[in-house]
């Protein structure tokens, strides 16, 4: 029998009063009465974390104060060891959704992949997602392997990791990192999930359609990593959301999706800037109407609709979070201080 609403409402506050607890037993800031209703109504996102040599173990530290805030996820990026740190976040933790987004899956055999996910799925308790992709062209070029098609690549490889899986007590749900509609089919057709990064959210309503309704009834993960910057000076916030996405800009397959997503002009002139080197031109072809329709910058108000905005157009928001002012410590207290 189904819970009452009542019930369920008593539940949700018994397990955001333990929450609480346990962060001020890590010594984490006390929540104010402001900011405990505020969760108790915010649709918490997903965040990226990822771990720079040196600062590893605070890393792990951090999650455990995501998980005790009461926030859903943490998904760990291609840099670094995704794999080590989402184990790492899933043995510290004990309800906190954990996933790669993503693990190039041209950096190991589909064998030992599928070792490390299946261990990764039993330590967890189902608590992990596999996350993966095949990266971009650039990060090809420095490991200097030969590739394929993308889409081939990507669906031997997971039919090989599917099938050493079986052998070694199953696989976590496997994510497909996603971008335009081809890869987006495979994914429905292949996979349990699909992850974009820089998503336009203009574009996102086309996408999600593409994903029948009865995989979505099922459980289909469908999420998107969001650049966040939160202060209250707009243009600052957008300008290191622009820093950020310069490099995404500069690679063509991105411009094609943001291309199908209206933004034609802007990637035409930014192609010809990045041919003539003008830094200036560049910046000036990354309108603010494109960058907001991918990131999320400014007042905390303003990225708390941002973040809603999103899961009405029911993706799961992962936000990326970078700073005005510090690195990813003081960033990730910024999105404390905005939705906890």
């Amino acid at each position: 029998m189904l819970p009452s609403p009542r019930s369920s409402t008593r539940s949700t506050e018994r397990d955001s009063r333990k929450r609480h607890r346990r962060a001020r037993g890590a010594g984490c800031r006390s929540p104010s009465s402001a900011e405990y209703v505020r969760s108790m109504t915010a649709r918490l996102p997903a965040l990226s974390l990822a771990a720079s040599p040196g600062r590893r173990a605070r890393t792990i530290e951090l999650a455990k104060d995501i998980e005790a805030r009461g926030f859903p996820g943490v998904y760990c990026p291609s840099f670094g060891d995704a794999m080590g740190l989402c184990l790492s976040i899933a043995q510290a933790t004990t309800t906190l959704e954990v996933g790669t987004s993503i693990q190039p899956i041209y950096l190991q055999h589909p064998m030992a992949l599928a070792t490390s996910a299946s261990y990764l799925h039993e330590i967890a308790e189902g608590r992990f997602r596999l996350g993966v992709g095949v990266t971009h062209g650039p990060v090809i070029e420095r490991l200097g392997v030969d590739t394929g098609k993308p889409l081939s690549d990507m669906r031997d490889y997971v039919r090989a990791m599917r099938g050493a899986g079986e052998h070694m007590g199953g696989l976590p749900p496997v994510v497909l990192a996603t971008l335009r509609d081809k890869m987006v089919g495979l994914s429905v057709e292949i996979g349990d999930g699909a992850v974009w990064a820089n998503g336009s959210l203009s574009r996102m309503g086309h996408s999600v359609g593409l994903v029948p309704a009865a995989r979505r009834a099922e459980g289909f993960f469908i999420g998107n990593m969001i650049p966040t910057v939160i202060d209250d000076d707009l243009a600052a916030a957008r300008a290191r959301n622009r820093k950020t996405l310069r490099g995404y800009v500069a690679l063509p397959n991105y411009r094609h999706y943001w291309i199908d997503a209206g933004y034609e002009a802007e990637m035409h002139a930014a192609k010809a800037a990045i041919e003539a080197g003008d830094t200036d031109a560049l910046t000036a072809a990354m309108s603010d109407a494109w960058l907001d329709d991918c990131t999320l910058s400014g007042p905390a108000d303003r990225v708390r609709d941002g973040v809603d905005a999103w899961f009405d157009a029911g993706v799961t928001p992962i936000v990326v979070p970078s700073s005005t002012s510090g690195g990813q410590a003081k960033a990730v207290a910024e999105i404390f201080d905005t939705f906890v």
